[in-house]
């Protein structure tokens, strides 16, 4: 059970009052999802009516709604005119919400609930839930996920968005057709605008003359300003005089006018959709001699009002109902996410949640010039479209593109045997070797003569202070951040080995250093590069959907004698060398992650008291999932690394780089290969330092790696999952 304080929620009155009132926290419904509210929308034409419905008298409500009345006069027959009397007193006195269109974060998951998690981003609808209120609870078929490229702000449309889109679908619209859309209010709006993304030529009508503009914004090819211009003419002339192939009426009104405009402007065997509450009575001798399809708009689209699809859970089968209120919502998502609706062109204002009353005190005195309000709980946007989660973002990073001129040498910051085997023999003859810095002046010497480096020295920050070219550091693992530092300041495009650094200050020195001096960082993540994982990625990008991997380390025994032991030098294995592994599982999904969850499997006790052996499991934003066993106890008969992948149709299997299995399309395909990637990471390096190629491994790519490693450890110190 959550602890939440008493939340607010706006409560309406039947004398007219409006307040700002604290309720209790709701709870999830079955199999449905607390949702704590991070913007709503104000209907502007639905709660303009039921707050000028709460400021009527008895007389006029009863004549506005007599529907009511009859269900008064029926409790009258059945149990008299007192308890009929009790009833409305009571309902008069009653506060009822408002609001039914609202995005925000999963708080809480009913455990008969399977799509969501808490945290996920979600548009939520429905009079009977979806309030302005800063928590609500809302069943599963009333929730849709928001896509990554989707603001919160735009995704509390999801709803009103869903209406207009399923009085499209009610319409039927082909490419070309001419539809007239009466009314163009905010759900009028977004009818012209859908019907443009289908392909229809849109007439827009109104009375008021300021929502030309906003018409004209949402596609509309033709605005009609009927309270200045003849309707019937602009028609004739604009369809050659045959008349629109529909009409979408999206206006509440006591007035026929609107319908019998409509029905003029029809051409012969038209359709006309009604999405407003309005007055219709439909003239025979029209509606019968052009044989005019009459359809009415249900809400949402189909699942709306049926209690055992919104809130029982039961989804209507795809083969007999195609688009339900639910595919809406996704529907609607994706239109969004694609660029295809234009929201900030009807929002007129965003206003903070407690600063509702001038805006509903305008719709009751009819002074609203307001078209699409969004109300923000909690720290408003800075502007419209302005993503409202404060994530943590990687500064510009200037490597994703080739450089101008080649770099004319490069210097090498630490030469041990793993540098002299694996490095830089792949560039020895390729590029200018400056200065060689090693502890020693005697191996200092050494690798100068062999690999024909111009100088030899013993002191880094000499070297790393010198302007221009670039810089290969392959010291121990505690000095990679402070020589990157460095070399960053003196603007030298960079390798250093894995890992780019031990701590998150580190790490967040390394983003400001670039963003002050602008250059390249390249991360020693050979693995990657090597063939195995080249032809392994080739045929995963062809595979549709997300893909889960486990990766298998058998690292063997660490010997407390070697300097991995010493975590002030190393950061320890996960760190120092599970970041590998964490990097490999980016590259081959190409999703951020989002959440991991890690324990260690040995005690951090006795000789290493550092974490030895770990599991780790990574969820990604695109759903594929990554496990990572990284474990210093087994066998040396196994492989020592080996990872599997599964997707849609395919099975392969990476032994230790050197061999690559794959089953699909239900054959086995086997390949060898002898690297693991070191010699491949240097020719793209290379090729970038020559201005040959873009960078093959951008900051932003090794630092959110790195970011994944963190919050792994993390999730070891503190027993939890970590969200990034």
């Amino acid at each position: 059970m959550l602890n939440i304080r008493p939340l607010k929620q706006i409560a309406q009155y039947q004398d007219g009052r409006l307040e700002m009132q604290d309720v209790p926290c709701p709870v999830a419904p079955p199999g449905g999802v607390l949702v704590r509210t991070t913007h709503s929308v104000i209907s502007i034409g639905t709660e303009k009516m039921k707050v000028e419905q709460a400021k009527m008298n008895l007389l006029q409500k009863a004549k506005a709604r007599p529907d009511q009345v009859r269900k008064v006069l029926e409790t009258a027959r059945n149990l008299g005119w007192k308890s009929a009397y009790e009833k409305v007193r009571n309902r008069l006195s009653s506060p009822t919400p408002l609001g039914y269109s609202a995005a925000g974060v999963v708080e809480a998951v009913d455990e008969g609930n399977s799509r969501f998690q808490v945290g996920d981003r979600v548009a939520c609808g429905g009079a009977e839930c979806a309030f302005h209120a800063e928590y609500i609870a809302v069943p599963d078929m009333l929730v849709a996920k928001v896509p990554d490229e989707v603001p919160l702000w735009q995704a509390a449309y999801t709803t009103l968005i869903s209406i207009a889109l399923h009085s499209v679908r009610q319409t039927e619209p082909r490419l070309g057709d001419r539809v007239l859309v009466m009314g163009q209010g905010l759900v009028g709006l977004l009818v012209t605008g859908l019907l443009r993304a289908n392909g229809a030529r849109v007439m827009a009508v109104d009375l008021d003359e300021s929502r030309r503009a906003y018409a004209e914004a949402m596609g509309a090819e033709r605005v009609v300003i009927s309270s200045k211009q003849d309707l019937q003419n602009e028609v004739r002339e604009w369809t050659d005089g045959i008349g629109v192939d529909a009409t979408v009426v999206c206006v509440g009104t006591d007035s026929n006018t609107p319908i019998e405009q409509c029905a003029e402007a029809l051409r012969d065997r038209g359709r006309m959709v009604d999405v407003g509450i309005t007055k219709i009575e439909l003239p025979w001798r029209i509606f019968s001699s052009k044989e005019i399809d009459v359809r009415f708009s249900r809400s949402y689209g189909p699942g709306r009002y049926d209690p055992a699809y919104e809130w029982g859970g039961s989804d209507y089968p795809i083969g007999y109902v195609r688009w339900t209120e639910q595919r809406n919502f996704q529907a609607g998502l994706h239109l969004l996410k694609s660029g295809g609706l234009d929201l900030e062109a009807i929002t007129t204002r965003k206003i903070n949640f407690a600063d509702f009353e001038p805006v509903y005190k305008a719709l009751g005195d009819g002074s609203s010039q307001d078209v699409g309000v969004v109300m923000e709980y909690g720290v408003p946007e800075d502007a419209l479209g302005q993503a409202e989660t404060q994530t943590e973002t990687a500064p510009e990073d200037p490597s994703t593109k080739r450089l101008a001129k080649p770099v004319d040498r490069l210097d090498v910051i630490g030469a041990g045997n793993f540098v002299r085997t694996m490095l830089l023999p792949s560039l020895k003859g390729q590029i200018p070797f400056g200065t060689i810095v090693n502890n020693t002046a005697l191996s200092a010497k050494h690798v100068r003569e062999k690999f024909g480096f111009a100088e030899a020295s013993s002191d880094a920050e000499a070297t790393l202070g010198q302007a221009g070219g670039a810089v290969l550091i392959g010291t121990r693992n505690h000095l990679h951040a402070p020589m990157v530092l460095s070399a960053i300041k003196s603007g030298r495009q960079v390798f250093v080995e894995k890992p780019l650094c031990l701590t998150t200050s580190e790490l967040s020195e390394i983003d400001e250093a670039i963003t002050a001096q602008p250059t390249s960082v390249q991360v020693g993540f050979n693995r990657r590069f090597a063939p195995a994982s080249v032809e392994l990625k080739k045929r995963l990008e062809c595979v549709p959907g997300p893909k889960s991997a486990s990766f298998r380390v058998f690292a063997g025994k660490l010997d407390p004698e070697h300097w991995f032991a010493n975590i002030d030098e190393s950061g320890g294995r996960v760190i120092g060398e599970s970041c590998h592994f964490l990097d490999y599982f980016c590259f081959l999904f190409d999703s951020k992650p989002v959440r991991v969850t890690a324990q260690t499997t040995w005690p951090t006790e006795g000789a290493v008291p550092v974490p030895d052996s770990m599991a780790a499991q990574i969820e990604f934003a695109d759903g594929s999932c990554g496990q990572l066993l990284y474990s210093a106890e087994g066998d040396t008969s196994y492989p020592k690394e080996r990872c599997t992948v599964y997707g849609a149709g395919i099975v392969a299997d990476i032994t230790n780089f050197q061999s690559l299995e794959v089953h699909q399309g239900r054959k086995r395909a086997n390949f060898k290969y002898g690297s693991k990637g070191h010699a491949e990471q240097m020719a793209a390096w290379l090729a970038y330092l020559q201005g040959r190629a873009d960078h093959p491994l951008p900051y932003a790519q090794a630092r959110q790696s790195m970011q994944l490693t963190f919050a792994v450890l993390q999730s070891i110190r503190e027993a939890r999952s970590v969200e990034l």
